[in-house]
């Protein structure tokens, strides 16, 4: 008997199964700072112990970003080691904020499966929720992922497909941050003399600056999440493959447009909830992202006079500097630099 994990192929999931991956993660300041010099996010909050505790945190928070690379990190090894691709995500909710000492696990339950026409690989949607050592719930999120079949002549269980939403309702966006004291937000330390009132839905904001990726900062940020997923790391294997060499994290790309967009949004400090995402193309080390956003919804939370929440598309590309904000061409596909396509709740002072 085989003491090695080769990973789960489709044939070995089923709706309802629920896994608890290995292995519980304790953040510390060095996971903090590492993140900080591979993406570069300058949100206030995130950054400044003083700054946080003025405003009613007992210190910074640890970036909301990071903690869900390490939650989905953890779900790699159960749930994508053997995948083609990471699909998309939805219905996504930070919870409670995390601190560093603050210890990270992780459970997911399969809630759709749905084999591919092509009878090699299949779809498999998974519900993963990220807990503290206290059992707090700090973030939940839905993904699907393209997983390839050990033997495609299997037989495929009938298809699920869950019924997921479109969006997140505003009001349940407030519990990951405390009630803010307001009067002591900066706005020159923050970076951004612009608040949640000055926004409008259908705006949309160009971030300007690029910033390329390089092989060794993808290859420490994967390792850095403890994300083992092949397409990543092994060149030996992906070198045979259909691009013939590693991809990047899509999770890489997110946080480095959601860095980027700073510019523009720099009082957007906390992400509240993830509505849905999709990996259009595929990134490579050497290329260049850059970033824009179009404001899809301003919203009050019931119960906050301190903030307000923007529904925001941020959209990644690559080589392509965003003046003229591609997103579709004519006839309605993705234009070939677009990259990503994320849209999530920002939480803005008022």
């Amino acid at each position: 008997m085989t003491k090695t994990n080769a990973g789960n192929f489709f044939e070995d999931f089923y709706v309802g199964q629920v896994i608890r991956h290995a292995t519980p993660r304790t953040v510390t300041t060095g996971d903090v700072a590492l993140y900080t010099a591979l993406y570069g996010p300058r949100f206030a909050v995130q950054s400044s112990d003083a700054y946080a505790r003025a405003l009613g945190y007992p210190q910074a928070p640890v970036d909301d970003l990071l903690v869900f690379h390490i939650v989905f990190g953890k779900t790699v090894p159960d749930i994508s080691l053997n995948a083609v691709a990471n699909l998309g995500y939805a219905g996504g909710r930070f919870l409670a904020p995390v601190y560093p000492g603050d210890t990270l696990s992780a459970v997911s339950e399969v809630i759709g499966l749905k084999e591919n026409s092509n009878g090699k690989t299949g779809v498999v949607y998974v519900r993963s929720t990220g807990y503290k050592d206290d059992g707090t719930e700090v973030l939940d999120y839905v993904r699907w992922v393209m997983v390839n079949k050990r033997d495609p002549g299997a037989a495929a269980p009938a298809p699920v497909v869950p019924r997921l939403p479109e969006c997140i309702e505003a009001d349940a966006l407030g519990d990951a941050v405390p009630m803010l004291d307001t009067i002591h937000w900066d706005n020159d330390l923050a970076g951004s003399r612009f608040r949640f009132s000055d926004y409008v839905a259908g705006e949309r904001i160009d971030h300007v600056d690029g910033m390329t990726v390089e092989e060794a900062e993808h290859q420490l940020a994967t390792r850095l999440y403890q994300n083992t997923a092949k397409v990543h790391f092994n060149q030996h294997t992906e070198g045979k493959g259909r691009f013939g060499k590693r991809l990047i994290y899509g999770g890489h790309v997110i946080s480095l447009a959601r860095a980027l967009s700073f510019n523009g949004l720099g009082a957007a400090f906390h992400i509240a909830g993830i509505n849905g995402g999709r990996h259009v193309a595929p990134l490579f080390s050497g290329d260049t992202v850059f970033a824009w956003s179009e404001v899809l919804e301003t919203a009050e939370i019931d119960g906050r006079p301190d903030v307000g929440a923007l529904r925001l598309r941020l959209i990644a590309t690559k080589n392509r500097p965003c003046a003229d904000f591609p997103l579709l061409d004519a006839d309605g596909r993705y234009e070939n630099d677009v990259i990503l396509d994320f849209d999530y709740w920002a939480l803005m002072p008022r």
